[in-house]
């Protein structure tokens, strides 16, 4: 699946928005991604997680990432998308989340000792969630081989001092401003905050 059918189903379920944003990283943008909105939709989860996986096997940097026994993603935005991905990979899925902010295992969660781990995320701005599901898991005496995500707008591999392959279903040149070097801020623009973070306590889209 290309980026123009990838961006297709992002339109079509509404899941793209233009406009002034405030991302859950705390950054601002022009464009926000709702992947809540195209990951409720099962069928196009179903074949956009598919074609995750078909990357996965396409890259060969990418070769342990799908000799894994566990997909994990953070709560609330990755939750369905890890779902998804370990269904594609026939592998067990499951979520860490915030309590008392910070993020941990839940739930009767756990790892075996040495389980390998593919980290998944909806969408990357800075991949500072994502590092702190990779201390969890290391903490739990698992191992992160490579992480994932439905969109890449970091413009780069954030884990790559970590020595750990990124694989995206797309890769988007989208613009993001800290509040103070905003330019819609500096005309008087609010933004809005369309992710569930501010909201809830936990992540959504980017």
């Amino acid at each position: 699946m290309d980026t123009s059918a990838v961006f297709d189903h992002f339109r079509a379920s509404g899941a793209m928005l233009e406009g002034h944003f405030e991302l859950s990283s705390g950054l601002h943008a022009e464009r926000y991604f709702q992947c809540a909105l195209v990951l409720s939709e099962p069928w196009r989860a179903e074949a956009l997680a598919e074609a995750f996986e078909q990357a996965l096997q396409s890259t060969s940097e990418n070769a342990n990432a799908t000799a894994v026994d566990c997909v994990v993603g953070p709560a609330m935005g990755a939750v369905v998308w890890a779902q998804e991905v370990g269904r594609a990979l026939g592998k067990r899925a499951i979520f860490t989340e915030r309590k008392d902010g910070s993020m941990c295992l839940r739930r009767g969660f756990s790892f075996r000792p040495g389980e390998r781990v593919l980290l998944v995320e909806d969408v990357l701005t800075t991949g500072g969630s994502a590092r702190e599901v990779i201390a969890v898991i290391e903490e739990h005496g698992a191992e992160v081989v490579a992480c994932g995500c439905l969109v890449n707008r970091s413009g780069k591999n954030p884990f790559e001092d970590l020595g750990l392959p990124l694989t995206a279903l797309v890769t988007v040149d989208a613009l993001t401003w800290t509040p103070l070097e905003c330019p819609h801020c500096a005309s008087g623009s609010k933004p809005e905050k369309p992710g569930s973070r501010a909201q809830a306590g936990i992540g959504g889209g980017a």
